[in-house]
């Protein structure tokens, strides 16, 4: 029994062992901790009372590891928390004002007093990350260099995750509003769009019915008579529904295709700030095109080269005439 009893205290003087501890409480099953600015850094900060509390009588769920022993009274807790000070895994702190601490002289542990966590953990998947994120940042960069075949895959899988997500949020908006008409709030994964919750949590619970608050009836009634007239609309008019399925149809042809926007148009996009001149290929065209005109065009500048002359003789003789009266 008195091995027993000691097992935890000599277990959790080693640095190994007190990192899995570490690990564990920085989990989702440790204790609560909140967040403060320590020199300008946000940091996650507990008390250590709250500490030792959760050591000794840790919540209910709360799932302990299997390859840690746990603490029988709260003088091995402390002796494991005096270690985490040792080893510098959590910094003792002072309270300066809400949501701000400062550093203190003191490090020994204390139940009274305000701990933050330094250990951080493993890093190795955090660097891997890291790194992926910055090739992933280098080969979007590198757009204009890829081959034809990834350009066009790439875009396929836009198109098609776009699509995706187009049709998830109105398949998921058209059946909450038929169930709503009923008098039920029927969401289809009602986390979807939850940014506090994480990937996997973002999915649970899968749907969720609910009954519709009180006050709502006429609302869902004019909702309901509103959305059957647009149903009757569509089915009296087929042709105008018709015609709207079709530019549907032929818009989705397009986007997969990548010929949405025309070539044309993206040319004269790109040249918005060149002098629009004609090429010498145009020149010849129109020359072949318009062989009369460019004949006409040439008797009109014979013509206005005679006018010309014509004038400058005219001007020539007024000026003789008047030498001759000053004479």
């Amino acid at each position: 029994m008195a091995e027993e009893k000691k097992q935890p205290t000599s277990f959790y003087e080693d640095e190994s062992n007190l990192k899995k501890l570490c690990d564990f409480l920085r989990s989702k099953e440790g204790p609560a901790v909140r967040e403060a600015l320590l020199m300008e850094k946000r940091v996650h900060y507990m008390k250590g009372e709250k500490l030792v509390n959760f050591l000794t009588a840790p919540k209910i769920g709360t799932k302990w590891p299997t390859n840690l022993p746990r603490f029988a009274n709260r003088t091995d807790a402390i002796n494991a928390c005096k270690e985490l000070c040792n080893y510098q895994f959590i910094l003792r702190c002072e309270k300066r004002g809400k949501g701000e601490l400062a550093m203190m002289r003191l490090r020994e542990f204390d139940e009274a007093g305000y701990f933050t966590w330094v250990y951080e953990g493993d890093k190795t998947m955090s660097h891997l990350m890291t790194t992926a994120l910055v090739m992933g940042f280098l080969f979007c960069v590198c757009f204009p260099i890829w081959p034809n075949f990834l350009r066009v895959f790439v875009w396929y899988l836009s198109v098609t995750f776009l699509l995706f997500i187009f049709f998830l949020i109105t398949s998921r908006a058209l059946l909450f509003l038929f169930v709503w008409i009923l008098g039920w709030d029927c969401w289809f994964l009602p986390n979807l769009f939850d940014e506090s919750l994480g990937f996997a949590d973002s999915f649970k619970p899968f749907i969720s019915v609910e009954k519709t608050k009180a006050g709502q009836l006429p609302y869902r009634i004019g909702v309901g008579v509103a959305f059957f007239s647009f149903c009757y609309w569509a089915v009296t008019q087929p042709s105008e529904f018709d015609g709207f399925v079709h530019a549907q149809g032929d818009f989705l042809k397009d986007l997969y295709a990548g010929t949405l926007l025309s070539d044309m148009s993206q040319e004269d996009k790109e040249n918005i700030d060149k002098p629009k001149m004609q090429s010498l290929e145009d020149l010849l065209k129109d020359l072949d095109t318009n062989p009369d005109e460019a004949a006409g065009g040439g008797v009109d500048d014979l013509e206005d080269e005679d006018q010309l002359d014509s004038m400058l003789d005219n001007l020539l003789d007024v000026e003789e005439d008047i030498d001759e009266d000053e004479e």
